[in-house]
């Protein structure tokens, strides 16, 4: 079994994504917050003012590097470059969390620049367990796997996706990030219940597996038929909904690091304070409601 990055992890705490419009903000202000997290491709060159900065604020706070680029659910190898640049990044910044997306972001040579979905069935489930070993044991280090965003589901899928998260965790022993935003938005286009969608996932698995949490804010379209249809876009506040369903999920599983992610639109620094703000004080109502964090 894969051993966290760090001892401990995360702190059970908020935390904001780290843009480099903050960086100095940051330094100057030191504001409360619990950590930050960054995009591992954006730091995967030798210097720069990027790397600057973040090993100035890594310093001073606990550090989640969330990859983007790996395709995990790809068909074909895992890039062998790549990885070795994110061993790297890792063994300089030291983090406290990696995580990747259950998607696939790559064909071949072509890098496609999104996150794509795959059908949930055996073939896919082998091929996901074999590339997350593969990056485990060259990273020698746990990572987290986060669940998709989805607009269309597959005619070849013939188990459901908590089932199929449920068997990764298993055979493979990474943990999940469990995004609140797109267990929303994944359901909503799919026309199920978000809430029975977090049930069934978390009575599968233990709580300590699930080494962080996001909530993001998405955009509402519709899709050719007129039906709604929401884009996980992190460009906006996190919506109503989403805070009630990640209440409903802290109230479950007691403090778990909490992510604010706003990659579009970004606002300044103390609007995101505010989310990450209040992400705590529903931790700390559910902590006095129910007592100490219970893990099965």
């Amino acid at each position: 079994m894969h051993q966290p990055l760090a001892p401990g992890g995360l702190p059970a705490r908020g935390g904001v994504g780290l843009k480099p419009q903050h960086f100095q903000d940051v330094l100057t202000s030191a504001p409360a917050v619990g950590f930050f997290e960054v995009h591992a491709e954006n730091y995967m060159v030798a210097g720069g003012p990027f790397h600057h900065y973040l090993g100035l604020i890594r310093e001073r706070y606990p550090l989640s590097i969330h990859g983007v680029g790996l395709s995990i659910g790809g068909e074909t190898p895992l890039d062998r470059a790549h990885l070795d640049r994110l061993a790297a990044l890792l063994a300089r910044y030291q983090p406290q969390s990696f995580s990747e997306h259950l998607a696939w972001a790559s064909h071949g040579e072509v890098f496609l620049n999104d996150l794509l979905p795959a059908p949930f069935n055996a073939q896919t489930l082998n091929r996901v367990c074999d590339h997350i070993d593969q990056v485990q044991q060259h990273l020698g280090c746990r990572m987290l796997l986060e669940n998709p965003a989805t607009y269309v589901e597959f005619a070849a899928s013939d188990m459901p996706e908590t089932d199929f998260i449920t068997q990764v965790l298993r055979r493979t022993g990474c943990g999940l990030l469990l995004d609140v935003n797109n267990v929303y938005v994944s359901c909503t286009n799919h026309h199920r219940d978000p809430y029975a969608y977090l049930d069934a996932c978390l009575a599968a698995i233990p709580v300590s597996s699930i080494g962080e949490i996001h909530l993001a804010g998405f955009a509402s379209d519709s899709d050719a038929a007129g039906a709604p249809l929401l884009i996980d876009s992190h460009g906006s506040p996190v919506a109503s909904a989403v805070w009630d369903l990640y209440a409903y999920t802290i109230a479950r599983t007691g403090a778990i690091a909490t992510l604010i992610e706003r990659d579009n639109d970004v606002p300044a620094l103390p609007v995101l304070l505010e989310e990450a703000h209040r992400a705590e004080q529903i931790m700390g109502s559910a902590h006095r409601a129910h007592g100490a964090r219970v893990i099965p």
